[in-house]
């Protein structure tokens, strides 16, 4: 199996950008679609973003107009660019196959483990 790796985290202040990354050779070549995920301290594990392999995307309100997913499909690698980024983002950033957008998501699940997760820290 092969193991998505994040890329990207890093410290910004209120206001600042960062882009994320996550990758594994042949990934958007088995038409997998790839959820974003975050967790912060104390809390529960939230939904971020989606892509499809087709481009189609969704965003959870809180993140709407502030973050954008991507893909390229020379490097196998989805992208979450994130800017106006807020304390409230704070988190570690985790990306795995979709179950909504994956073309087979039972044979994705099986080629593909999710990633370790990348840390983001937004100071006000």
């Amino acid at each position: 199996q092969e193991q998505l790796v994040e890329s990207g985290g890093g410290s910004v202040q209120t206001g600042g950008s960062l882009r994320l990354s996550c990758t594994a050779p042949g990934f958007l070549s088995n038409n997998c679609g790839m959820d974003w995920y975050r967790q912060a301290p104390g809390k529960q594990r939230e939904w971020v973003s989606s892509i499809s392999t087709h481009g189609a995307t969704a965003y959870t309100d809180p993140v709407k107009g502030r973050f954008t997913i991507s893909q390229d499909k020379d490097t196998d690698t989805v992208h979450l660019e994130m800017s106006s980024l807020e304390p409230d983002d704070t988190a570690v950033y985790f990306c795995e196959t979709s179950r909504a957008f994956s073309v087979d998501v039972r044979r994705c699940k099986e080629l593909f483990g999710g990633g370790q997760g990348t840390q983001v820290t937004v100071s006000s």
